[in-house]
């Protein structure tokens, strides 16, 4: 039977000050190690003297204090995180499930997001990320700018990169983590191809992001592959905005029949392009199909319903988290993670079929 003293009101530790891992060992009538060890989960303590310090560590409401541990032990328990702002679907899920992963191994996790994509701010970033004493840091920047700034960091810790850079250099010190990007993009096409479309305009991502590279890749080596032609409308952002002014470009070139489908490189673009074509008179998918590329959740919701390409972010963030705390090592070897494709009401055979 587990036995601890209840400390009468203003007994066992002052008042004015938070309860120390010594008042815990007083308490509970064991040593400061013994505490200790409770505390890092040693497996030389025995069931009922870890009871009694957990009991007593309940009784006094004590917290550990984690600077305090890491002067200790060279560790902070905490992950760095640099990523690109909150706007971007992808990044944004992506840092979510980081955190999620990490709080359930117990760290904490700093955020900082850049506000300028360049090598020099992503250089002050991580410096200011490593001067607080993070344990590793994962960035969440699929631009190309932004991993630019390994090469100047220098870093002394563990980094991940969550970015579908393909080609790295020796010398680039990251390991990376991704959605096959270029593989989607081939899914995407594929079941276009598959239904009967040849006339597949493709609306790009913007320059300088590496998915946006990826997926124009893999579309362009899948409509090679059906010798069929290659009608790509680059989009200025990722964002709906730039979407349905590229569907305004499309807008003839589906009436006059040259454009039977759109994969559009992902869903927020696809659902400007959607909103254009529904001003225009232009039917989805009677007239031409549309398929984006991420699944939003608002996708499943739209008229008609989006085809998408669907990324598993929560895989992606504990695959970072993983690689972070145990698979940093010699082997650079990416991790690669596949998509899956969501058929819904925006894709169907062309009008000739």
């Amino acid at each position: 039977m587990t036995v601890v003293n209840i400390a009468q009101p203003g007994e066992g530790h002052p008042s004015n000050r938070p309860p120390s891992m010594a008042d815990v060992a007083a308490l509970a009538g064991v040593s400061h190690q013994t505490v200790s060890r409770v505390l890092n989960d040693h497996p030389n303590v025995r069931a009922g003297t870890r009871d009694q310090v957990m009991e007593a560590i309940r009784q006094l409401g004590y917290r550990r204090n984690r600077a305090a541990r890491a002067l200790a032990t060279s560790h902070s328990s905490t992950i760095g995180i640099l990523t690109i702002g909150s706007e971007f679907f992808g990044p944004q899920s992506t840092v979510l499930a980081i955190e999620a992963a990490a709080r359930a191994q117990g760290y904490f996790v700093t955020v900082t997001a850049l506000d300028r994509y360049d090598a020099h701010s992503s250089t002050e970033a991580l410096n200011h990320l490593v001067d607080q004493g993070v344990d590793g840091v994962v960035m969440v920047a699929p631009f190309e700018k932004v991993i630019d700034a390994l090469d100047d960091a220098a870093l002394k810790i563990p980094v991940v990169v969550v970015a579908a850079r393909t080609t790295v250099p020796e010398s680039d010190p990251a390991h990376y983590v991704y959605v096959d990007q270029r593989e989607g993009a081939r899914i995407a096409t594929g079941h276009l191809l598959a239904l009967g479309h040849r006339k597949i305009a493709h609306v790009s991502g913007p320059t300088g992001w590496f998915d946006a590279t990826e997926r124009q890749i893999g579309w362009q080596e899948k409509m090679l592959e059906a010798q069929a032609p290659v009608i790509e409308v680059p989009a200025e952002s990722w964002l709906a905005p730039s979407g349905y002014e590229a569907g305004k470009r499309l807008v003839d070139s589906v009436r006059a029949g040259e454009v039977t489908a759109v994969f559009a490189a992902n869903d927020y673009l696809a659902t400007g392009i959607l909103r254009a074509f529904w001003e225009a008179g232009v039917e989805v998918p009677t007239d031409v199909s549309v398929i984006g590329f991420d699944d939003l959740q608002i996708s499943n919701f739209l008229i008609p319903s989006l085809t998408t390409v669907r990324q598993p972010f929560r895989d992606v963030g504990h695959a970072a988290l993983t690689e972070l705390l145990e698979g940093v090592t010699a082997d650079k070897t990416p991790k690669v993670i596949a998509p899956t494709l969501v058929i819904r009401a925006s894709t169907a055979p062309p009008k000739s079929q």
